[in-house]
């Protein structure tokens, strides 16, 4: 089969008669399949893709196919679609049918998008690694042994495999960004409220964010392009018209591009990626732009900030999960008569996996009313602060730029805090350059920006560059990325 890498290349093939939208769809299914091992899809729709597909095909014959006729995607599983299960990769959601179609993933469908599949992800959006989920780790294609990242890992390594063209992930704290810069592949966070949320799974929802993943820069533009937009269902969206993203082009002048200094020169990023950023830096320099080095003097207080306030949003919007209206229900609950409040304790210990429970006992410890103003109320202070120091910077600069990540995909169970001797906070240290944009609600990519060269083991792993704007620069931030990417 031809292995593709871009939606034009499909495109090409369609408008050539060399494929057709059936023998593409059979031929994902059978590399699906095949990469069966990656833990990637948590649901196949091989005959729901199949019908998409024939009648896509017919309607490129009649001249009456959508934008997106030809690309096949997958989506995470915390987005809703009409009379297919949704799962978040929890328990306390099992035999769970959605009743309605998430306005983004309709309005792909409107266009002719073919779905194949959903994807394996963190339960509730919950993690960096993708090793949270109930239905097991999904693996890193370019190393079985490592961590694709999370939380939307398999939508990340689905696109890095083969195994749909490109997927629709969410990001709360950089779940799209850090696994595409694991995966090798482009991981695009639109502004905050650029795309509809109706129809998300909730984690907290004044950072969560849904957002595309893809080989090229080109492809995640014309998803983003389609999904945003006002929409009657979400208070929260903007009603700010969506640009021609992908026909975005840059200011014919040099730009001022700031960069974070530890990204570059903190001992704590891995020496291969502070090489790797060091390169672009240069490269921009020599095309006669301004790079100058930023500190951010709140960076220490971002994570911080940032997991305070997730978790009370956490605490607060799975309480809808109680074990009585939908999903799992505790067994012994049905076995012997309980009062309501052990109801809800046995059916939410067990239905829930460790993390999304520890978040959401942290979520309810900093909402309660001995410590809501030490925790909670000083967090939001904290963090308009943030985005304070974030407003002034971007007065003087167009860009910022940093490593995704601070270092390569790390090994399975490196981080999960199972062993006595594990520093549990090591996971949440992945984040600590994808939060900031989730924290202030501003655009943000993360492209391919090569392989590490260390020796040994983990030789030879993608590594992700990533790009901040201001808010609804998303024109500008694409196209920058089509530049650096080049």
């Amino acid at each position: 089969m031809t292995l593709y890498r871009s939606f034009s290349s499909v495109q090409a093939d369609l408008k050539s008669g060399s494929i057709t939208c059936r023998q593409l769809v059979e031929q994902y299914l059978a590399r699906i399949d095949a990469y069966r091992h990656l833990n990637v899809f948590t649901d196949v729709y091989d005959t729901d893709a199949l019908q998409q597909a024939v009648s896509i095909d017919q309607k490129i014959a009649a001249g009456t196919a959508g934008r997106l006729a030809g690309m096949v995607i997958g989506i995470k599983d915390v987005l809703s679609y009409a009379g297919h299960g949704v799962r978040a990769g929890s328990r306390i959601l099992d035999g769970f049918t959605a009743q309605f179609t998430a306005t983004a993933v309709q309005r792909l469908l409107d266009e002719d998008v073919i779905i194949i599949g959903r994807q394996n992800c963190d339960e509730f959006a919950m993690g960096s690694s993708n090793e949270n989920s109930s239905f097991g780790p999904v693996l890193n294609a370019a190393d079985p042994n490592r961590v694709p990242g999370g939380s939307s890992g398999g939508s990340a390594v689905a696109v890095q495999a083969g195994l749909c063209l490109a997927s629709i992930g969410s990001d709360t704290g950089g779940s799209v960004r850090q696994p595409a810069a694991f995966c090798g592949v482009v991981g695009l966070k639109p502004t905050y409220g650029r795309i509809s949320r109706w129809g998300l799974i909730a984690y907290a929802s004044s950072f969560d964010c849904i957002g595309p993943i893809a080989n090229t820069v080109d492809d995640a533009a014309l998803l983003l392009e389609i999904m945003a937009g006002a929409d009657e269902f979400d208070s929260t969206v903007s009603n700010q018209p969506v640009s021609a993203y992908t026909q975005a082009t840059l200011p014919n002048r040099p730009l001022r591009i700031a960069y974070l200094r530890d990204g570059v020169e903190s001992t704590g990023v891995d020496p291969s990626i502070r090489e790797a950023t060091q390169n672009k830096i240069s490269s921009l320099r020599e095309a006669g732009h301004t790079v100058e080095p930023v500190d951010i003097s709140l960076l220490n207080y971002l994570l911080p900030t940032y997991y305070i306030l997730t978790t009370a949003e956490a605490s607060s919007n799975l309480s809808r999960f109680d074990g009585v209206r939908y999903g799992y229900r505790s067994t012994s609950a049905n076995a012997s008569p309980l009062d309501l409040l052990s109801l809800y304790k046995k059916s939410r210990t067990e239905g829930f996996g460790v993390e999304v429970r520890k978040r959401i006992l942290l979520g309810t410890f900093v909402l309660s009313a001995s410590y809501y103003d030490a925790y909670y109320t000083k967090a939001q202070q904290v963090r308009r602060l943030i985005r304070q120091e974030t407003e002034r910077l971007f007065e003087h600069y167009d860009f910022l730029l940093s490593p995704t990540t601070p270092t390569p995909a790390f090994l399975l169970g490196e981080k999960t805090g199972q062993r006595p001797d594990d520093d549990p906070l090591q996971m949440y240290l992945a984040d600590i350059f994808t939060v900031q944009a989730n924290v202030v609600g501003y655009p943000s990519i993360s492209i391919p920006n090569g392989t590490n060269t260390g020796s040994g083991d983990g030789q030879g792993l993608p590594i992700g560059l990533q790009l901040m704007a201001p808010p609804f620069a998303e024109g500008a931030l694409i196209a920058m990325a089509k530049e650096l990417a080049n």
